[in-house]
């Protein structure tokens, strides 16, 4: 499978986390990819697949929730981004719930086709979960709303001192001596 950069609006600055090598999942954040997403009503409408990460930032920016397929729903369309703040771990189990989706709205969410992530695309995301849309000026930055607080949705699983939830790997440091 070949791997690129994600294009959006400003640029190439968000990609998935399994394109860079160099890093991983922090320790004490739990990796939600595989995890059961839930809606509103509770009933679950599809799986973490992949984290949308911003390098520069440190930040996981958008969970890649993959449909479930008893939802019906054509397989070019199966896969939806959502703001990472827009979301909740489960206290206990390997759950993620999305309080503004259930399994009957989320089918009017917008698709993602894993072609770029366009402003357009991003602020059609926020109106879909009807949280706010910022200004596109660049006095205030896209991301600096709780739409997008990786704080929020880690809050009841990860120390609050954990800055980030991914992490450069930790060099390897080879073979030990030969005794």
């Amino acid at each position: 499978m070949e791997t690129s950069p994600i294009p959006s609006a400003d640029g190439m600055h968000l990609v998935r986390l399994r394109d860079l090598r160099d890093f991983e999942v922090a320790d004490g954040s739990p990796d939600v990819r595989g995890w059961s997403v839930r809606g509103a009503d509770g009933k679950k409408f599809g799986d973490v697949y992949e984290l949308i990460v911003e390098p520069e930032a440190m930040k996981v920016r958008y969970l890649d929730i993959e449909l479930d397929a008893s939802l019906k729903i054509n397989v070019h369309e199966r896969h939806i981004l959502l703001p990472i703040g827009a979301a909740a771990l489960d206290d206990d189990g390997d759950n993620v719930f999305v309080p503004a989706l259930t399994s009957e709205s989320v089918l009017n969410y917008p698709p993602y086709q894993e072609i770029s992530i366009s402003r357009d695309y991003e602020e059609a995301m926020l109106r879909a979960l009807q949280l706010p849309v910022p200004t596109r000026d660049k006095a205030s930055p896209f991301y600096d709303q709780p739409s997008y607080s990786e704080d929020y949705f880690y809050r009841q699983r990860r120390p609050a001192e954990l800055s980030s939830s991914f992490r450069r790997r930790e060099a390897d440091p080879g073979p030990g001596p030969i005794a």
